[in-house]
């Protein structure tokens, strides 16, 4: 499973609707905004919060054991309120709904991402 199914599956979920409804396939998409906006793929998203002050948590999500939970607000202030907004204009949901997504599904989008607790090629 990749970085973002889950994410597609959950925004899909909470549109209403499949992974296609929005046209392109929501998995692309949030690869775009977060692209658009300098994060590219899996490294750099772990990067981001790296920078963030976040690297424990992260760290929990890429190794093995329990992954450490993660609020909407270190969400916003990992990826920074652009990058938010981007993604919930992109889906048509308020910021907080974006950012509370992303707290709920990113640990574990990570997690089943690298499963043998290291970064796959190419990320």
């Amino acid at each position: 499973m990749g970085l973002f199914d889950q994410i597609s599956g959950m925004v899909g979920s909470a549109l209403g609707g499949s992974d296609d409804a929005a046209g392109g396939g929501i998995q692309a998409q949030v690869m775009s905004v977060l692209k658009q906006n300098g994060i590219d793929g899996m490294s750099g998203l772990v990067q981001q919060f790296e920078q963030s002050g976040m690297g424990a948590h992260v760290a929990s999500w890429v190794g093995d054991g329990q992954n450490l939970p993660i609020s909407a607000a270190q969400v916003q202030a990992a990826l920074g309120s652009p990058v938010i907004a981007s993604i919930a204009q992109r889906f048509g949901v308020d910021p907080a709904m974006a950012a509370n997504l992303l707290a709920q599904h990113l640990p574990d989008a990570v997690d089943q991402a690298t499963p043998d607790g290291t970064m796959p090629d190419g990320s």
